[in-house]
């Protein structure tokens, strides 16, 4: 059985304001647009009110926020009655941790005899001792003894259900039953209630919370039951439990906490001494150890049993990167889909991709029985290669000359790792440096080595990593050893206190290479902590770079998206087609992403911006007006100086540009507009870390940049800034619209599979979440459809002129529904050329050859040619009246079309080729994008 490849895929994201039933609402036009699979967000149970599905409480359950299984089943039949199915996106890496977890109340409750301890990633034997078969729960907004103190820690008892709980505004933790005894008993002796005191009794009995006593939570809810039966059939003596519990000052409750097996902290305690893995460093997310078959078992049963019945026809692996093994892990997802479908065990029958963020100079593992990654990958090739590469140096001198910063990227980076690895993962670090120093003490040759020496080497290491992380598990691989070595390299010349030779075993250790003479058990350690050190790497990479550098370098903030590397300034056109022939030979079915939920900026966003290197003169003169026309906002701070920094207004220029919206702001849409460029540059600037963030917010320098914010936008008219601004990206806009038509061109048509996230078929100006979840219109973009499929029956010369019409400043937004639209539909005619077709370069010459980007897709007796314009800004120069100077500029078609009269099914022309090409000027006479295919 093979897998089924999606033609094209479509985001949607689920929550509560948008479950099932608006979700089968959508299929009909999705259909229409031409779009094969939904590729939902993640649809198991999650904690109440989640916006996203990603902090998963229950994997044998579909959420009912989404209209539970019913809903679902509906959904699934509203795809089969269309013919589409849909790509399931799942979390195997962690779980939310709400009151709501069954496994995680459970852990908290018992402990390691809970069966769900093995669980999660939780280290029971952590440095500190106090911590010792405890858990870390840092979820309190202060410190613990001031909670306490106020009042705002309470013991509660459910008589319903005969079990206490520890209540903390939302928060419940439950109270082990054990703990409980004597106040039980000294409630039972001052009622003089005798079935209470046998009951006290019996509960004192409970075992310890110790692994060899499993059987402990079933005795525990077999003692709750009869608890609850006694309340309900002795009310006075609930009461008398209530009225005691409310009668425990602070020295009472602490001593009963301190009975529990977790440990409640303020929540800054968690980046020093927490001892569960969690998902980077949310401590609302704890890490799940799906190596073991039990959990994978648990959490996987549903999906797979989804996608065996043909409701689910793949699988979205969210941070495969998390994992202690992502190749073994997705062998098991591959036999367990097999088992449960029929399928033969030693083939890819599921169709699987891995939401994996791979560095430019990084492969992912060929032997991976997947199908690719999620396409932040291709995110950056098809917009670097709209981005003037030529401009690299202006742009350079423009932001430092600007900012004042002079690190390079590749400085930032390192500085953003290493101090994610040093502040907000340092419990993390202390782990993987308690594991190493006991392996070193081991034996005499690295004895010597010291707790804190070790530490810093591995925090340097692992800022020096290259990639998110490396996946050595018995041996490494040849790329595995090449960026161990590059880290372990950088790491020692930048390292300044440590023993050089510490690097030595650090390498050693990380690539798995015990000392000659090691036995099994040493064995055994170093290869654990290989594993878990990798684990560690990938949130030193998120955090240090994408949530740290890349909001404080803004050289060309088009380039500062996941899945980019900001030092890289843009692609070539031959980089882009070696990209693409190695993606045809490697992925040819990995998802191609321009737009998704984890973006810094939408694909519009990103193209508008990157106009900006096309022009780096015309930019840096209006950073000069604009800087002197907002000096009045800026003030000086004590601590900070100059508030907003000059990075800050740096980055808000840049945010303007993109999102300003073409048809102008009023009165009405001013002030919507303002708030969103305020939340934005507040999360930016705590992103940053540098005048203020999450960690300690610095109210001052917030203020100073909201009034900055403020007085750029304070109104319409009169606002000589806000004019100037919005005459200047008027004409950014149009040139930012027609790389987004170039961008939906490629991307449609590349080998791999296109997706659109969520309303981006038109143009979205968007930034970071929260700002890119917002509703999406689909009753206007329905409409929309409805009025091309009557433009597509008009003859020839009204369709090309009405195209036209539209694609002249600022470009009407229909056109890249328009092209989406027949290019899908062109996908679906085409399906296997598009799904398994050969990638050919083309080459353009003349003047103008460098503004054409073309390749031809080919499979069988059919043959596909794809051309589209760049750098259209520059382009406009060589002209006059900004009309496009081809002069000479001709494409060389492939030999499959060469001689044949051929068609651009997006405008409906004939060309005919002369000795083998095509003009530019007759290829782009409509539109600045084409695909040529054989008349009939």
């Amino acid at each position: 059985m093979s897998a089924v490849i999606p033609r094209a895929t479509y985001r949607l994201q689920l929550h509560g304001g948008f479950g099932f039933d608006a979700a089968a609402a959508v299929v009909p036009y999705l259909a229409r647009l031409g779009i094969s699979h939904v590729y939902c967000s993640p649809i198991l149970r999650a904690r109440p009110g989640s916006m996203h599905g990603y902090d998963v409480v229950a994997h044998d359950e579909i959420n009912p926020e989404l209209g539970g299984a019913e809903g679902h089943a509906r959904f699934a039949a509203a795809l089969r009655a269309h013919g589409m199915g849909a790509i399931l996106d799942l979390v195997p890496n962690h779980m939310g941790i709400s009151p709501d977890n069954a496994w995680w109340a459970d852990v908290l409750e018992h402990g390691r005899a809970s069966r769900y301890a093995g669980y999660f990633d939780i280290d029971w034997e952590p440095s500190n001792p106090d911590l010792r078969q405890r858990l870390l729960t840092p979820m309190l907004g202060e410190h613990y003894d001031d909670a306490l103190r106020a009042g705002l820690l309470r013991v509660a008892f459910d008589a319903e259900r005969g079990a206490f709980e520890l209540r903390y505004h939302e928060h419940r933790w439950p109270i082990d039953l054990a703990s409980l005894a004597p106040l039980l008993r000294e409630v039972a002796a001052t009622t003089a209630r005798t079935p209470l005191d046998r009951l006290a009794n019996a509960i004192a009995q409970l075992p310890p919370r110790t692994p060899e006593h499993l059987a402990r939570a079933a005795r525990a809810a077999a003692l709750k039951q009869q608890l609850a039966q006694l309340a309900m059939a002795e009310p006075e003596a609930a009461s008398a439990i209530d009225a005691r519990l409310a009668a425990l000052d602070a020295d009472a409750l602490h001593a009963l906490l301190e009975a529990q097996t977790y440990r409640l902290t303020y929540w800054r305690v968690a980046s020093d001494e927490i001892n569960y893995r969690r998902f980077f460093d949310i401590n609302e997310l704890a890490a799940l150890r799906i190596e073991d078959r039990a959990v994978f078992d648990a959490t996987h049963r549903l999906p797979i049993a989804l996608a065996a019945a043909g409701d689910v026809q793949g699988l979205r692996i969210d941070h495969p990167d998390g994992l202690c093994d992502p190749a073994g892990y997705f062998e098991r997802l591959q036999q367990a889909y097999a088992d449960a479908s029929g399928g033969a065990r030693d083939g890819i029958g599921l169709y699987v991709i891995a939401e994996k963020i791979a560095a430019p100079y990084e492969d992912v593992p060929t032997s991976w029985p997947i199908h690719g990654t999620t396409g932040y990958r291709y995110a950056m090739v098809v917009g670097g290669v709209l981005v003037d590469t030529a401009a690299e140096e202006a742009l350079d001198r423009i932001w430092r000359e600007f900012s004042g910063e002079t690190a390079s990227f590749h400085e930032l980076a390192h500085a953003g790792r290493l101090a994610a690895a040093r502040g907000i993962l340092a419990s993390d670090l202390t782990m993987h440096a308690t594991a190493l120093v006991r392996i070193a003490r081991a034996d005499r040759r690295t004895r010597d080595y010291t707790w804190n020496s070790l530490r810093d080497a591995l925090a340097e290491v692992a800022a020096c990593m290259p990639v998110y992380r490396t996946y050595v598990i018995d041996r490494p691989s040849e790329q595995d050893l090449r960026f161990i070595d590059w880290a372990i390299a950088q790491a020692r010349q930048r390292g300044t206190g440590a023993d050089p030779t510490i690097f030595d075993f650090v390498r050693r250790c990380l690539a798995n290479d015990p000392l000659p003479g090691s036995d099994t058990a040493l064995r055994a350690r170093i290869r654990d902590f290989a594993i878990r050190f990798q684990q560690f790497c990938a949130p030193v990479a998120a955090k240090g770079v994408e949530d740290t550098a890349f909001y404080r370098y803004h050289r060309l903030v088009s380039l500062n998206e996941v899945g980019g590397e900001p030092g890289t300034f843009g692609m070539t056109p031959r980089a882009f087609h070696g990209a693409s022939s190695d993606r045809a030979a490697r992925w040819p079915h990995t998802i191609l992403a321009t737009s998704t939920h984890d973006n810094k900026r939408s694909e519009d966003v990103r193209n508008r911006i990157s106009v900006l290197s096309q022009m780096p003169e015309a930019w840096d003169a209006r950073l000069q007006r604009w800087t002197g026309l907002s000096c009045g906002w800026r003030t000086t701070l004590a601590d900070v100086g100059e508030a907003p920094s000059r990075a800050d207004e740096y980055l808000l220029w840049q945010t303007l540009v993109g999102t300003l919206p073409v048809e102008g702001l009023d009165a009405d849409t001013l002030p919507a507009y303002r708030e969103r460029m305020r939340d934005y540059m507040i999360k930016a600037a705590r992103e940053a870390k540098l005048q203020t963030s999450w960690m300690r917010p610095h109210a001052a320098y917030e203020q100073a940049l909201l009034g900055f914010v403020d007085g750029v936008l304070a109104r319409v008219q009169p606002n000589p800034l806000l004019t100037d601004l919005r005459r200047w990206t008027h004409r950014i806009a149009w040139y930012g619209a027609l790389n987004s038509l170039t961008m939906v061109l490629l991307k449609l048509t590349s080998p791999g599979v296109p997706d659109l996230y969520q309303g981006s078929e038109l143009v979205e100006l968007q930034l970071v979440d929260p700002d890119n979840r917002r509703p999406v219109d689909y009753a206007v973009r329905a409409a929309l459809l409805d009025e091309l499929g009557a433009l597509q029956q008009a003859d020839p010369a009204r369709l090309a002129a009405t195209l036209a019409a539209w694609c002249a400043p600022p470009a009407d937004a229909r056109l890249k529904l328009w092209i989406t639209w027949r290019l899908l539909a062109l996908r679906r005619e085409y399906e296997a050329l598009f799904r398994d077709g050969s990638y050919q370069a083309l080459d353009a010459s003349g003047t103008s050859a460098d503004h054409v980007l073309s390749y031809a897709r080919s499979a069988s007796d059919r043959t596909v040619c794809v051309a589209g314009v760049r750098l259209h800004a520059r382009l406009a120069e060589r002209g006059a009246d900004e009309t496009p100077a081809w002069r000479d500029t001709r494409l060389r078609l492939p030999e499959a079309l060469r001689d044949a009269p051929l068609r651009n099914v997006l405008t409906g022309e004939a060309l005919t080729p002369e000795d083998g090409a095509v003009t530019a000027q007759a290829l782009f006479a409509t539109l600045p994008v084409a695909a040529l295919v054989r008349a009939r």
